[in-house]
């Protein structure tokens, strides 16, 4: 919460609910991102916010951005980026959209099989491309490696392969999970993809670049290792397993570079003990819940904090189940690990939930029981 937002919370007292994103802080992320891994050259995750106004801002600070789809290189060009400053990161591409992006201008393209690469060589000869491995999640909030990433003895094998298709083995790639809170994952992961780049490379195979891809975390409620703390990780590892020279080292940073520069503001349209008696839980209404952004509360993985009009006022305060406004009976947020809030929060309140600007525009819901799409502020 800035007082940029805070100034315009009670200037322009917008709708509810509704997403603000302050864009100095996304610039002040991507300067401590820097800072801390100087080597690296960042490649946005378009999918945390692909909004028109961060795509700009991070194109003049000089950004490059990691596209999941043809939509979200679209963006990136017209926000003003390179086609050299797009890599198309997913893993799962249709014929016609390898075809389409190599168009476009596209040259560096992930894979993680035997199918894949020869999609990407058939579709779009010539290309770079770098093989995502699947390393451990231990320590994310919301893992990804059991969708994504291939063995290091496959990595291995079809990037010897890659050259005799007519394509550049450029790379190795992994990802930790994404809201990694330990330091060590990068560690373990850089050991890993360390040993197969020097085995390639003793084979003759000139790979350069190691994609450290992003998991770096945002706060919510619970501290989490400053980046500088995750910089130092990552340097001693580059430094041990590659003594000479580093790799061309990339970064994948989404939610940590948009998390916390926004807020949703939010309504209470309930709060009650629905069955009248003291013990019976309490139940507090958003007018946003799970299928209008709040997707990563599924499995109640990420844990938001929440700011109410009565946080000063009121000490008294009972643990709340938080669910959203749609007739769905998944609809709730928060119900195994329950969030304590004022007792005297009543409909109508408004509540600011922090640290949404990751995730929560791009998981909206374009109308489910027909309510709208989440109003977005970029200021």
């Amino acid at each position: 919460m800035t007082p940029k937002i805070t100034r315009f919370l009670t200037e322009q007292s917008p709708a509810t609910p509704c997403l603000i994103v302050d864009l100095d802080v996304v610039e002040q992320q991507y300067k401590n991102l820097t800072e801390a891994l100087p080597e690296g050259r960042i490649f946005y995750a378009v999918k945390a916010n692909p909004a028109p106004a961060i795509l700009k801002k991070l194109v003049a600070l000089g950004s490059c951005f990691d596209a999941a789809s043809i939509p979200e290189i679209e963006m990136c060009l017209a926000a003003g980026a390179q086609p050299s400053q797009v890599s198309y990161g997913n893993t799962l591409k249709k014929v016609g959209q390898i075809r389409q992006a190599r168009e476009m201008g596209i040259d560096l393209f992930v894979f993680d099989s035997a199918e894949e690469l020869e999609k990407i060589a058939e579709h779009a000869p010539g290309a770079r491309v770098f093989c995502r491995l699947a390393v451990e999640n231990e320590g994310a909030d919301w893992p990804l490696s059991r969708k994504f990433g291939t063995t290091t003895a496959h990595a291995g094998e079809l990037m010897r392969r890659a050259p005799s298709l007519g394509l550049i083995p450029h790379g190795l790639s992994f990802h930790v999970g994404s809201q990694q809170t330990g330091v060590a994952a990068y560690d373990r992961a850089i050991d890993i993809a360390g040993a197969l780049y020097r085995s390639l490379k003793a084979d003759g195979i000139d790979i350069r670049m190691l994609n450290l891809g992003g998991g770096y975390p945002t706060t919510y409620n619970r501290d989490v290792p400053d980046i500088h703390a995750f910089g130092e990780t990552i340097i001693k590892a580059l430094d041990r397993n590659f003594p000479g020279e580093h790799p061309e080292l990339l970064l994948e940073p989404g939610r940590y570079m948009v998390g916390r520069a926004g807020i949703v503001s939010t309504e209470v349209i309930l709060a009650s003990r629905r069955g009248g008696a003291e013990k019976d839980p309490r139940w507090v209404y958003l007018d946003i819940g799970r299928f209008g952004g709040m997707a990563e509360t599924e499995g109640e993985a990420i844990r938001y904090l929440f700011r109410t009009p009565h946080d000063q006022s009121d000490e008294t305060r009972s643990p709340c189940i938080l669910a959203g406004p749609s007739c769905d009976g998944v609809d709730i947020m928060y119900e195994k690990n329950r969030v304590p809030l004022p007792n005297a929060l009543k409909s109508g309140d408004r509540i600011e939930i922090l640290a949404t600007g990751a995730y929560v525009s791009t998981y909206c819901s374009t109308g489910f029981n027909g309510f709208p799409p989440l109003e977005e502020h970029y200021i």
